[in-house]
């Protein structure tokens, strides 16, 4: 099917659904990089403008990735909920953007609709909106989930310490632990990227881990972002794990380049749930995503990168994740140039995880050769913020040495959590007063000395 829209006398025609989405959606290199961007702004206007008019129910009878040959596809259209969808049913993208600014979209009204949208409507109607359009529908959506705290709910904000070390070193991984606990940082997941995906590396990781948490009694879960398929292993071994990891994408092909499809994503939910280590809540899935992904895997089928990731977070809620976050400028500059390709990009995938359900997070990054700085990430973050994001990144000094791109420090989750009075999880909040960490006061306020317990901690350090 074709769809077309003329300015000032020029009829510009697009062949099919995904060529409307992708000339759509607002420049970035990576849908330049694939070839399939907009030639100019007016090209990019009439596509907008025909997509407004284009009716929801065309999401599910034109696939962008083909039915037959993509599992992804057949999980976002065997599972759509046709009940869920009927309050929008008879809305076009634009009359769906409309009605998502509107006073009838509430937090329980779009609760009840997540199940019913696709990613691809989600992803058009993000396309025809503002940034100011995308943080007000955003901060209406809340999706809680739980494991030992209670993350997403209304004013609050969590955070991942992410105490990553280029060799592993227990040393330093408990040194940055114990920072940024100091700084409120962690009720998210304690979560490190392992030096090696090795099964006895990444066991004693989650051994030690688990120790510091049982040692310190703190509310909140840990995870060593390794393959699914280590994780399993290591629940087969009867290592302590808490949340089982894997990074994933927006098709089958690119989701193969991980090493991994929907059933080996069901086994890891499988095993994950089987070990019940929550104390509040089960869920113990955590994904990253990022566009461009599956671009740069040769896996796009064509279509826009931003489209593509909203399908992982298809994926993603079929598995009930604790986390999810989208790792938006780690990929480079190839795929989103600079700082307001970066925050544009952020902003569309909270959005798009929120409007289905998602508990959305964000790595509010970049890397070292991308046209950035941290005035963007502080742009994001706050804007971020304001949004109703569920968690971020704490990183010491906001340069993680092990991965090398620059993110959000302990100082950054800090400063979004008093310049918009937001807190952490409750259960984790708790902690913070009851060890002496935070102070009892109408804000966020740090306790004028070392709490005893982690003063013998850093003793051991030196």
């Amino acid at each position: 099917m074709s769809y077309s829209y003329s300015i000032g006398g020029h009829r510009y025609v697009f062949g099919s659904l995904k060529e409307l989405m992708a000339k759509a959606t607002p420049a970035r290199s990576g849908d330049y990089l694939a070839g399939v961007a907009a030639a100019d702004d007016e090209e990019r206007v009439a596509a907008q403008m025909a997509l407004a008019d284009v009716p929801l129910k065309v999401f599910l009878v034109e696939h962008l990735v083909p039915y037959e040959t993509d599992e992804v596809t057949r999980l976002i259209i065997d599972d759509h909920d046709v009940k869920a969808f009927a309050p929008v049913a008879h809305l076009t993208v634009g009359g769906f953007r409309d009605w998502l600014l509107s006073d009838e979209a509430s937090e329980r009204s779009l609760a009840a609709l997540a199940p019913g949208l696709t990613p691809e409507m989600v992803a058009a109607v993000s396309k025809i909106c503002r940034v100011q359009d995308m943080v007000l529908i955003a901060q209406k959506c809340r999706v809680v989930t739980k494991f030992r705290n209670t993350i997403g709910l209304k004013g609050r904000l969590s955070t991942r310490l992410q105490p990553n070390h280029p060799t592993d070193d227990p040393t330093g991984i408990a040194a940055s632990i114990v920072d940024g606990l100091m700084y409120g940082n962690g009720d998210a997941v304690i979560g490190i990227n392992p030096a090696t995906d090795s099964i006895a590396a990444v066991t004693t990781l989650i051994e030690m881990l688990h120790e510091i948490i049982q040692r310190y009694n703190i509310p909140t879960q840990s995870c060593v972002l390794t393959h699914v398929t280590t994780s399993i292993e290591a629940i087969n071994r009867r290592a302590p794990v808490d949340l089982v990891f894997q990074s994933i994408a927006g098709t089958e092909a690119a989701n193969k380049s991980f090493g991994i499809n929907l059933s080996v994503l069901k086994e890891g939910y499988e095993a994950a749930k089987s070990l019940q280590r929550g104390t509040v809540g089960d869920n113990a899935m955590y994904f990253e995503t990022g566009q461009g992904s599956a671009l740069s895997a040769n896996a796009h089928h064509g279509v826009d990168q931003q489209t593509l990731e909203a399908r992982a977070y298809a994926v993603a809620r079929k598995y009930k994740p604790l986390l999810v976050n989208t790792v938006v400028g780690f990929i480079g500059p190839e795929y989103l140039y600079d700082g307001r390709q970066i925050i544009r990009a952020g902003l569309e995938d909270h959005f798009c995880g929120k409007l289905l359900g998602v508990p959305m997070g964000c790595d509010i990054c970049y890397t070292n050769h991308a046209e950035a700085d941290q005035n963007d990430m502080d742009t994001l973050l706050t804007l971020l913020g304001v949004a109703g994001i569920t968690f971020i990144m704490g990183i010491p000094g906001s340069d993680d040495i092990m991965l090398n791109y620059q993110t959000t420090s302990f100082h950054d989750a800090l400063y979004a959590r008093k310049a918009l009075g937001l807190k952490p999880s409750p259960e984790f909040e708790d902690w913070l007063l009851n060890v002496g960490i935070f102070e009892k006061s109408d804000a966020l306020k740090l306790a004028a000395t070392l709490p005893t317990p982690f003063q013998r901690a850093l003793s051991h350090l030196h």
